[in-house]
């Protein structure tokens, strides 16, 4: 056999012939409208090479000839383009006894988005099974779906398919996304632990942070977790359970913890924990205890805004636990930028200049200075815009999962 047709060779060849798509495509991706040879010169292929990658793109719908453009020394050229909004993603928040469910484009523009009835530790099997029939709705609802992406609490263990431990609500640990939800559809499914998400969604999406090379994106919801994206690339750990700040401990003799610690970060400032501290403490917040962790957290922070002093004192308390994890997290990853993002940033500034404070009194100067620390900015949830970040990176990274290309 000649050794041009092993299949180790034949192999190497498509790997190559899949990162060259990538390649093309994320160059349109991030570039807008490109002739074939601006997108020869910036690849360093050959012109033929493009002709044949793009040939096998258009054919197979991933992209589109717009028609003439000006090239170099004045020649027309043909632009091609990859039109982001053609294709669409189903994105899914799962955050415990909160469910979301969206549709974007591969820009993360929200094309439509959607609370699901609250989840208590005893629907959460119903919660599931309603999201199955939700999903197949929204599939059969727009053909220009490609995939179904899904954030999760964390710590996630990507290679089972489960959450170790969902502090409040242990019922999620029993739910194999993988198991239940990737293989049901016609569409591809990606899961991805929460605050990874948000973190990709700031690095794809968010023009204020788009392009740095180190971000964390520290999310203070109905849990506490960390997505940190270090020189371009996500940091998973072994099983998939790294970045848990949420499980930090803040006080080695505080409260006890659904995942055996004690005192960990999640306990302190999550909406469980700051409604159980309404509760607890009584006011300022009346009949804290009807409610869910969301909207005694809200209407904490409602209060907060028009002034009133135990409103005011409990959310400087609860910046404060923030400005502990994000100490750790200077120390930790040293990144440049740290977004906090989900429920809890809705606090606004009062939240922002006591987690600035109290970083600022027990952190490196040289690192305090060096690094921004800021809220979310995003128009939709960072998770749930996540979602689609994590979808689009596969499209973008492999589109023979998407488009016939052979």
């Amino acid at each position: 056999m000649n050794s041009s047709t092993t299949p180790n060779t034949t192999a190497s060849q498509a790997t190559v012939a899949e990162s060259n798509r990538s390649r093309v495509l994320q160059h349109l991706y991030h570039n807008g409208v490109s002739s074939r040879a601006q997108i020869a010169k910036a690849l360093n292929l050959t012109p033929s090479a493009i002709t044949k990658i793009t040939a096998q793109l258009i054919e197979a719908g991933a992209i589109e000839e717009t028609g003439d453009m000006e090239g170099a020394k004045n020649r027309r050229s043909i632009g091609l383009n990859l039109d982001t909004e053609r294709f669409h993603i189903i994105g899914v928040k799962f955050a415990r006894s909160l469910v979301q469910v969206g549709v974007f484009d591969l820009c993360g523009n929200a094309l439509g988005l959607e609370d699901l009835p609250p989840v208590t530790n005893e629907t959460i099997g119903e919660a599931v099974r309603l999201m199955h029939v939700r999903l197949e709705s929204l599939l059969d609802a727009d053909p220009s779906i490609i995939a179904i992406a899904m954030a999760v609490p964390g710590p996630y263990m990507r290679d089972e398919g489960r959450t170790a431990v969902v502090s409040s609500m242990l019922g999620w640990r029993d739910v194999n996304f993988i198991e239940e939800f990737g293989h049901a559809f016609r569409v591809p499914v990606f899961v991805e632990q929460d605050a990874r998400a948000g973190a990709l969604a700031h690095y794809l999406f968010d023009p204020e942070s788009h392009g740095e090379d180190d971000i964390s994106y520290f999310l203070v919801g109905e849990g506490v977790g960390l997505g940190v994206i270090e020189n371009e690339r996500i940091i998973n750990g072994a099983l998939g359970a790294a970045t848990e700040i949420g499980h930090v401990s803040i006080d080695i003799d505080g409260k006890p913890c659904d995942c055996g610690n004690r005192g960990c970060l999640e306990r302190y400032c999550s909406t469980p924990a700051i409604r159980e501290m309404l509760i607890e403490e009584g006011g300022p917040v009346p009949h804290a205890e009807l409610m869910s962790n969301a909207e005694a957290t809200r209407a904490l922070f409602a209060l907060a805004k028009e002034g009133v002093d135990k409103a005011v004192e409990m959310v400087r308390r609860i910046g404060r636990y923030i400005g502990y994890g994000c100490v750790n997290i200077f120390n930790t990853f040293n990144p440049q930028l740290i977004i906090i993002g989900d429920i809890v940033s809705e606090a606004g500034h009062l939240l922002l200049d006591e987690v600035r404070a109290t970083v600022r009194s027990r952190s490196i100067r040289e690192i305090y200075d060096s690094t921004e620390i800021r809220l979310s900015t995003m128009p939709t949830d960072a998770t749930v815009c996540g979602t689609a970040a994590v979808a689009a990176t596969q499209f973008l990274d492999h589109p023979s999962m998407f488009f016939d290309l052979s």
